[in-house]
C-alpha cells in the first residue's frame, strides 16, 4: 500500500500527473482508434479535475470532500467567500467537465474526438487556474 500525505500541493501534483497520463493515453488511443482507451483517458482527465478541485477545497475549506455532491456544495460556498473562484467559474467548469468527460464519454460511450481535444485543453486550463489561485490566496 502506498501512503500519501494529503495536502493541497500533493493533490495538485496528482492532478497534473493524471492530466499528463490522460493526454498521452488519449493521443495514443486516437491514433490506434481504440475506443476503450479513449474512454479510459477521458476518465483520467476527469480525475485530474477532481484532484485539482480537491486541492482547492482542502486549501481553502480545510476539508476533503467525500462526494461529487459535497464538492459542488463546497464550491458554491467558496464562491461566496472568494470572488475570484466565482469570476473564474470554477463550479460551472467543474460540472461541464463532469458532464462531457465522465458522463458522456466514459459512461455513455459518446466519442466526439474534436470535442475531447477541446475538453483536454479545458482540463489543463482548469488545473492552471486553480494552481494560480492557490498561489495567490494561500
Amino acid at each position: 500500500m502506498i501512503a500519501m500525505s494529503l495536502d493541497w500541493r500533493t493533490l495538485l501534483k496528482l492532478s497534473r500527473d493524471f492530466y499528463e497520463r490522460a493526454k498521452k493515453e488519449f493521443e495514443e488511443a486516437v491514433s490506434e482508434d481504440d475506443i476503450l482507451s479513449i474512454r479510459d483517458s477521458s476518465e483520467k482527465a476527469w480525475n485530474a479535475v477532481v484532484q485539482a478541485t480537491n486541492a482547492l477545497i482542502l486549501a481553502l475549506a480545510h476539508k476533503l470532500p467525500a462526494s461529487h455532491f459535497e464538492r459542488r456544495k463546497i464550491l458554491r460556498e467558496l464562491e461566496g467567500k472568494y470572488s475570484e473562484i466565482e469570476r473564474l467559474g470554477i463550479a460551472d467548469r467543474y460540472m461541464a467537465r463532469y458532464k462531457v468527460l465522465h458522463g458522456e464519454t466514459f459512461y455513455e460511450g459518446i466519442i466526439d474526438i474534436e470535442q475531447l481535444k477541446v475538453e483536454f485543453k479545458k482540463v489543463k486550463k482548469y488545473i492552471e487556474d486553480i494552481e494560480k489561485l492557490l498561489m495567490q490566496v494561500t
